[in-house]
């Protein structure tokens, strides 16, 4: 996989702030049946909001912003 050059980085999850579930890709298809409630279209990290597809970096871990709007670890 090629990894994003301009990925920002966010730091590690602050249980004080929004930020979306994060899933490993594994997870995704199992998992992706969650309650339509968390369903949004956009993923929060520490109260910032990202599109859909967006990637970041959180530490030295790639996450991308799939749909419904949760979190994918990528290799």
């Amino acid at each position: 996989m090629i990894k994003p050059r301009h990925a920002p980085q966010v730091g590690t999850p602050d249980p004080e702030r929004k930020t979306s579930p994060i899933f490993d890709r594994a997870e995704e298809n199992s998992e992706l049946s969650l309650d339509l409630e968390l369903e949004e279209g956009a993923c929060y990290f520490n109260d910032a909001r990202y599109p859909i597809g967006q990637f970041v970096l959180s530490g030295s871990e790639l996450l991308q912003c799939i749909e419904r709007g949760i979190w994918t670890r990528k290799e």
